[in-house]
């Protein structure tokens, strides 16, 4: 199992519209780096869903439900997009602030490529997210 980040702007597609939906597939990718990151990704593998501009926090965990395919929302053949679904909101946002101020996550594609809107991470770095989603401090 893998482990990724994907990024959404809240007023595009929030975190309680994905909710709500119950599934979705990822479109929209248009940087190599991340359309790669896509095709990567496996069924099953874990994502954690982070508010882009407004909010800059990651607000939940979703899960890939099928595997890269054609994006259906243009006609180049060279775009993908993945099923995910909905697993579990955060019990507390884990704000950007506090990725970066934490020194288990100084490498985190978040800090360190900030404009990447899909991305690897590490079992480490996702577990290290949900812990302090679920810290009381």
């Amino acid at each position: 199992m893998k482990y990724w980040l994907v990024k959404s702007e809240p007023f595009k597609y929030s975190w309680q519209k994905f909710n709500r939906d119950g599934s979705t597939f990822w479109d929209g990718v248009r940087n190599y780096q991340a359309r790669n990151n896509l095709k990567e990704m496996k069924k099953g593998d874990l994502v954690l869903f982070y508010h882009s501009n407004e909010g800059k926090e990651v607000v939940g965990v979703a899960e890939v439900t099928r595997e890269h395919y054609p994006d259906p929302t243009t006609e180049d053949a060279k775009w993908f997009v993945v099923d995910l679904k909905p697993v579990e909101t955060l019990e507390k946002p884990v704000t950007l602030e506090m990725i970066k101020s934490d020194s288990r996550l100084q490498q985190i594609g978040l800090v360190k490529q900030g404009r990447l809107s899909v991305m690897a991470l590490k079992k480490e770095e996702f577990d290290r997210i949900l812990e302090l989603s679920s810290s009381t401090s």
